[in-house]
């Protein structure tokens, strides 16, 4: 067996002897290209890998610039390395079928048809998911072949709590066996109890897994980490490592956009939150000149060397045509004077950026504007009367409409409910799923309120909820299922205002880099389904639009090209890029800035 060069970057990580090797992070933070990485570096160490990921968006593909399937494969150019593409759409609709394939003949279509309805949520993908994990954790013909098994995608926490509890389950089924969780019949999950067993405790056992926890020198990547590492280690999952990626050190003292890069970084990386503090193994990746792609590009992460030439100015500009001005976009959107503006991207983009600056410069233009945000603190601060007239920033707390949801629940469907029926439906309001149905509560009564003003909102349902949405009778039947009455007029009436284009824009948010860019694509189809176009997309936090001068940003900037084009040509009718700010866009002032585009 080869050894790990010690100056190798993740030379830690790669000497990790543990079986299963579990990759957990935000999106974007380049969790698939350090787990990619990490089994290269594995499997030029000498050992046999197989690295598998089970996101419905995953881009493990691009990234090791190859085709996966559903069995192991071999990467070409890696000895040992093989790779699996595990998509947990397709899982879901196996296991759907497999719990419904028995009860087609023998039930009542009205009895088929609500369990199929019910296992339509995001819980049944996420099951669906941890099934495969399951899958190829118990299975002793992998253990066999393989030194490590590399996962991209690591269980969520609502998942692991929900199957630690097995004695539970085990008696609720005995007197309840036909009853039904967020996951699925209970029927199915009691088949399954063993397969569970065996994973959490593989889960939890420091000797057989590794949790590798990704981030960025970013608080919101670095606050999801804490909470990440916080819930797996209450839930058993305690051999834990961190990996900082994309930690920027600048060799320009004459660059202020650079400066404020890496100082910002450090400013971050001091507020550490204190629930990784208990992580001892900590690593960080240098940010590199460019995306690292395929097997070159993912061994040259591992050991990073400066640009090997210098690039020009002119490649790291914005490709030619790309984009709309934000405040053209602004402009489109007064001209209305009414209706809703919804801001949809994935955690980390700036999608709250984006719409605060929205509205700042709508309300610059005199017109009434709400803003409604989970963390309009983060954004605005308490001056916002002077110069911008009727602008009013309302906050939708996620927690508060949640537990307000899970109450009424309990009352209604767990009022007939023994001591443990209610405990059971308790953890199973504790679904991601009842978070998404409350807060889009909360949103369908703000939009019923944007008849005769501007409404920006940036707390915006899922794709799936929007999904849901399609037919407004799929939603009414999950709500009455869980609730037992009938969702409010203004929940009814939503699906008609956001599939009008003259009332309702949809403005994606993405970064110009593979993931976030593929996950706003995966998320337009999601809305296509739905009825619901695009009015446009905004490009954040772009080095192409900022003219930079280190050298690696400038190198950087050149390797957004390709994504910048992408998003313009094959994604959006509408481009907008907003360039990478020296200073964090804060206050009214500053987001008016934004609104404009000036620096």
């Amino acid at each position: 067996m080869g050894t790990v060069p010690a100056d190798q970057v993740l030379g830690g990580l790669l000497r990790v002897r543990t079986p299963f090797v579990f990759f957990t992070g935000k999106g974007g933070v380049g969790k698939t290209s350090t787990a990619s990485a990490t089994a290269i570096g594995l499997a030029d160490a000498g050992r046999s890998v197989l690295v598998v990921s089970t996101d419905p968006a995953s881009n493990l593909d691009e990234v090791l610039e190859t085709t996966a399937g559903r069995d192991p494969r071999p990467v070409p150019g890696v000895a040992g390395l093989f790779v699996m593409n595990l998509d947990p759409n397709v899982a879901a609709a196996q296991y759907r079928e497999k719990v419904l394939g028995p009860y087609r003949d023998s039930l009542p279509a009205s009895a088929v048809e609500q369990i199929e309805e019910q296992l339509s949520g995001a819980c049944t993908v996420e099951i669906a998911a941890f099934n495969e994990f399951v899958a190829l954790l118990t299975n002793p013909e992998i253990r066999e072949r393989f030194d490590h098994v590399v996962f991209d995608t690591a269980p969520t926490g609502h998942t692991l709590r929900l199957l630690s509890l097995p004695s539970a389950w085990s008696d609720f089924l005995a007197t309840n066996p036909g009853g039904a969780s967020c996951i699925g019949p209970l029927a199915e999950m009691g088949a399954q109890q063993q397969r569970y067993a065996e994973a959490m405790h593989a889960l939890a056992d420091a000797d057989q897994t590794t949790l590798v926890l990704v981030t960025r020198p970013e608080q919101g990547a670095l606050a999801e980490a804490g909470r990440a590492s916080a819930e797996l280690r209450e839930l058993g999952v305690g051999n834990q490592r961190l990996i900082v990626n994309g930690v920027f050190t600048t060799t320009r003292d004459d660059d202020p956009l650079a400066q404020a890069w890496q100082q910002r970084a450090q400013d971050a990386l001091e507020q550490m939150p204190a629930s990784l503090a208990e992580v001892t193994e900590i690593e960080s990746v240098p940010l590199l000149p460019e995306l690292p792609l395929g097997v070159r590009g993912l061994r040259a992460m591992l050991r990073p060397m400066p640009p090997a030439s210098a690039v020009s100015t002119a490649d790291a500009m914005l490709p030619a045509g790309v984009a709309t001005h934000v405040r053209d976009l602004i402009e489109e959107v007064a001209a209305n004077g009414r209706g809703l503006v919804m801001t949809l991207g994935k955690g980390g983009v700036g999608k709250t950026t984006v719409a605060s600056g929205v509205a700042v410069g709508l309300a610059r233009r005199g017109l009434p504007v709400t803003l409604t945000t989970t963390d309009p603190a983060a954004h605005l601060d308490a001056s916002l009367s002077d110069g911008l007239g009727d602008l009013e920033v309302t906050r939708i707390d996620p927690v508060a409409e949640t537990a307000a949801y899970t109450e009424a629940v309990l009352a209604e469907a767990g009022a007939n409910l023994d001591e443990q029926g209610r405990a059971l439906l308790v953890e199973d309001l504790r679904s991601p799923c009842t978070e998404e149905i409350a807060v889009f509560h909360a949103f369908a009564r703000t939009v019923a309120a944007a008849q005769d003003r501007i409404v920006v909102v940036d707390t915006a349902p899922t794709g799936h909820t929007l999904l849901l949405l399609d037919a407004s009778r799929s939603y009414q039947r999950q709500l009455s299922q869980q609730t037992g009455q009938a969702p409010p007029p203004e929940a009814v009436e939503l699906l008609d205002r956001l599939t009008d284009p003259d009332y309702t824009r949809v403005v994606l948010v993405t970064l110009p880099e593979a993931t976030p860019v593929h996950e706003a694509a995966a998320l337009q189809g999601d809305l296509a389904r739905a009825g619901i176009k695009p009015f446009a997309w905004v490009v954040n936090q772009s080095l192409a639009a900022a003219s930079p001068a280190d050298p690696l940003l400038v190198a950087r900037a050149a390797s957004e090209r390709r994504y910048l084009a992408e998003v313009a040509t094959d994604h959006a009718e509408r481009t907008a890029v907003l360039p990478w700010r020296a200073t964090t866009p804060v206050g009214a002032e500053q987001l008016a800035l934004l609104a404009n585009g000036e620096h």
